[in-house]
């Protein structure tokens, strides 16, 4: 397993390391739920070094990234990040991303789970454009800052007017004098920052961060309320929730993706896909009795298997189980009440409206 540059600090806490995606990564410190409530309520500081970085280069550098991925690419403008996906050619997702555009470049923020694999499958597209495709991974270290207290405690460290920065938008500065990318990004639903920064400095910003958090009860987050907090904001998982057997029409991301804007790698197959009709959708569902749903727990109406769910467990926040499942379109819509099997108990559900709470991003 390959360490972080936090790894160190990771275990000076005391934090329960796990293997994840070729990481040791720290999964808690004190607790999930008492993570969960200090990223809801104040701060937390996650290391997601984990996550790859590629940088795009050349004069063909526009045409491969709005050819790789099913958005609207042209429409960014410098300084601007895009949520996106790549798909093969038959629709099936091959990750999601997030593309940061500069002047004179493009970022591709991709899951760490499919670094190779994504690397991979872009180098065979760039094979037809004049570009040069760079992992970047090795050189970039991450930290997010995410919480209702994250904007207080970064603006003590930096001379950049963070009340300029938009969501999902980014800029170089300086924080505790190293220079960084600060970005109005996270996976939390909170208002928070993402910190892409050279590994060299990583203890400095760690502790510059701590050190300036300590008044608003800042503390280390670890990878289990990660998921619990993005559970909540009904954010997908890669492997979950979406994977390449799934589409951005099924996973209802239609949202982030531009059918109109051009020629993208999978555009026909999702056309195809729209004009015969959608069969199944990713939907939000609440229990209706005491009980945790997991991924892989089948979904009934009455006698008849309707869908499995993708992610699940109890929400911190509402107090009860609540999850994610690809649900048949007859059964999809908000309020059909279903039932789950949990180790052969049928339980009621109820399909609800996403996020499972509001969202705090500004």
């Amino acid at each position: 397993m390959k360490p972080t540059a936090f790894n160190a600090i990771h275990k000076a806490l005391n934090a329960k390391m796990v293997p994840f995606a070729g990481y040791e990564m720290p999964i808690q410190y004190e607790g999930i739920m008492a993570e969960h409530e200090r990223v809801r309520n104040q701060a937390g500081l996650f290391d997601v070094s984990h996550m790859g970085e590629f940088w795009v280069t050349g004069s063909q550098a526009l045409d491969f990234v709005e050819y790789a991925t099913m958005n609207n690419v042209a429409s960014l403008e410098t300084g601007q990040i895009q949520y996106s996906s790549m798909c093969l050619e038959t629709g099936g997702i091959v990750d999601d991303l997030l593309i940061y555009r500069f002047a004179d470049r493009f970022m591709l923020v991709v899951n760490a789970s499919n670094l190779e694999k994504d690397f991979k499958h872009l180098s065979g597209i760039a094979k037809n454009f004049d570009v040069e495709l760079q992992n970047g991974s090795d050189g970039m270290a991450l930290l997010a800052l995410q919480g209702p207290q994250s904007k207080n405690i970064l603006q003590k460290l930096t001379v950049a007017k963070l009340d300029n920065l938009a969501f999902y938008h980014f800029g170089i500065g300086q924080v505790d004098g190293l220079e960084m990318i600060i970005s109005r990004t996270g996976y939390t639903g909170e208002l928070g920052y993402e910190l892409y920064h050279d590994p060299a400095g990583s203890e400095q910003l760690w502790k510059a961060l701590m050190a300036a958090g300590e008044e608003y009860d800042l503390g280390p987050i670890g990878l289990g309320a990660r998921d619990t907090l993005r559970l909540e904001m009904k954010y997908c998982l890669y492997g979950n929730d979406i994977d390449e057997t799934t589409t951005p029409l099924e996973a209802r991301l239609s949202w982030a993706m531009d059918l109109n804007h051009g020629d993208f790698l999978g555009r026909d197959a999702l056309l195809q896909q729209k004009e015969t009709g959608v069969k199944r959708f990713l939907v939000a569902f609440e229990m209706q009795d005491r009980g945790l749903p997991r991924k892989g727990y089948e979904i009934y109406s009455d006698t008849e298997k309707v869908g499995v769910v993708t992610s699940g467990g109890q929400s911190p926040t509402l107090k009860k189980g609540i999850g994610l499942a690809y649900i048949d379109k007859p059964y999809q819509k908000i309020n059909t009440e279903l039932q789950i099997d949990i180790r052969g108990r049928r339980l009621p559900v109820k399909i609800v409206k996403p996020p499972f709470i509001s969202k705090k991003t500004s």
